[in-house]
């Protein structure tokens, strides 16, 4: 029944999706809300879930757009199940924002498979991917794959100038904007943020619940996800590996960040959301599937009541 509704990606389905979003974002945020009203603070929030749902929105135009998945409404249904499993992921506001720029860039850099404005998608990229580590600044590790797509896609030696450019465009902005309205310089230590590399946090159960279900379903997804690309065609190949390694690049962020509540998986639930939807897309396995799906489904209402 879950996978029937799913397997097809509707306007309904997407306003479930979203409504189940939203609601767990606001049950999250306003309900425990213990300074009382502060409009500034409320316009944040509200800002926040809007960039959340609309990294949705974009993540599901990624994938239908260059065929990542099949036109199923999984990928979108699997990031927001993922999202709301961690309440922290929720109350971080800058990863959120960070999450959509990430997205933004990734966009451009798939769509490098059309080898046209190579150099204008190349600066989009990388631009947009800038913006992001202003917010979290590990995720400029995501440069890397900027780098990768353009040594599959757009080998030019010009094409490899074109991420300095960009950056430097980015680090001039943000310059001359904390000059005129902050009256100081926007200096390295501003930006760059420490790791932190004690993962003790992770044995709460309401972290380690989601994460032992969301691991456990990379590691079975990931293995159907090889042979997509083993029987893949040619031309498709690259971008699902390019899916492939912004996973591992995800990874290396959540390592590396200086938050360790959760809330810094969020850029891995991207690239896994699209891994699994390509198993949950194959018509195979159909009822142990459906108590895969339920089971995630009401996997963040487990966490909620996980002390």
């Amino acid at each position: 029944m879950l996978t029937s509704f799913f397997s097809k990606s509707k306007p309904l389905n997407l306003t479930v999706i979203i409504l189940l979003m939203c609601g767990f974002y606001i049950a999250t945020n306003f309900f425990s809300w213990d300074n009382g009203f502060d409009v500034p603070e409320l316009l944040e929030k509200i800002g926040a879930l809007l960039a959340l749902v609309l990294s949705l929105l974009i993540l599901n135009f990624i994938a239908k757009k260059n065929e990542l998945t099949k036109r199923s409404a999984y990928k979108t249904l699997l990031f927001a199940v993922f999202s709301i499993s961690f309440f922290a992921l929720l109350k971080n506001e800058s990863v959120i924002i960070a999450n959509l720029f990430i997205l933004l860039g990734l966009r451009r850099i798939i769509s490098l498979r059309s080898h046209k404005f190579i150099k204008q998608k190349i600066f989009d990229a990388t631009f947009w991917i800038c913006i992001a580590s202003l917010y979290h600044f590990w995720s400029v590790l995501f440069l890397v794959i900027v780098f990768f797509a353009i040594l599959t896609f757009a080998a030019s030696l010009k094409n490899w100038l074109v991420p300095f450019v960009a950056f430097l465009a980015v680090a001039s902005l943000t310059v001359t904007f904390h000059l005129l309205v902050y009256e100081q310089l926007y200096l390295y230590d501003s930006w760059y943020q420490t790791s932190n590399f004690n993962f003790t946090h992770y044995g709460d159960l309401k972290l380690l619940t989601p994460l032992s279900i969301i691991l456990g379903l990379l590691i079975w997804t990931l293995f159907h996800y090889f042979i997509s690309i083993q029987k893949a065609s040619i031309s498709r190949r690259p971008t699902l590996s390019l899916i492939l390694f912004t996973l591992l690049v995800s990874g290396a962020i959540a390592v590396f960040s200086p938050t360790k509540n959760g809330s810094e998986l969020i850029f891995f639930f991207v690239p896994l959301s699209i891994i699994a939807s390509n198993y949950f897309d194959n018509k195979k396995d159909r009822v142990f599937k459906e108590i895969v799906l339920a089971f995630l489904i009401i996997m963040p209402f487990i966490v909620l009541f996980v002390n």
